[in-house]
């Protein structure tokens, strides 16, 4: 079924563990794990957040459509950016490579956990709430995935553990 697929792609709010979970999943699964806002940053050279301060949220988008597109994905876990649903050619490209992921909290969760925005690279609009961005971002996040994986109230281990067995690779 899904396990077919070789790679798994992460999705998720900023702050749902994306990265963290995608590092000890890699390791349990014996996969190459790659975090695309990094990959971002050193393809260009910059901060996130200087993308967006310098360029603005549309070019941010675009830079992160782009980069996420270009990712060839072999045996990877990716930890995509928050935003990374924005991208419509990546996203197709990136279900085309592997199994989409839904890190899903609830948005108390989120607010707890991301604190401060200033200075993450959180790409938002001018003045756009964390509560309008999760309205708006979680109908995305559930339309790409293959997989919702709850994670409230969730030790790491134990996600990796449901993700695992959702992916029949117990």
């Amino acid at each position: 079924m899904l396990a077919n697929k070789k790679n798994i792609i992460l999705i998720g709010m900023p702050g749902a563990g994306k990265s963290t979970v995608g590092v000890v999943l890699a390791k349990r699964l014996g996969m190459r794990f790659v975090d695309s806002d990094l990959v971002i940053q050193e393809r260009t050279q910059r901060l996130l957040q200087q993308i967006l301060m310098e360029d603005g949220l549309q070019e941010f988008i675009r830079i992160e459509d782009e980069v996420n597109e270009s990712l060839i994905l072999v045996n990877t876990v990716l930890a995509t950016g928050g935003s990374a649903v924005y991208g419509l050619n990546a996203m197709q490209s990136l279900k085309e490579q592997g199994t989409v992921i839904y890190l899903k909290l609830p948005f108390e969760t989120i607010e707890h956990r991301v604190g401060d925005l200033r200075g993450r690279g959180v790409a938002m609009k001018p003045g756009q709430t964390l509560k309008e961005l999760y309205d708006e971002r979680a109908p995305l996040y559930e339309r790409y995935a293959d997989i919702v994986c709850p994670c409230e109230d969730k030790e790491i281990r134990e996600i990796v553990d449901m993700i695992a067995k959702s992916l029949e690779i117990v």
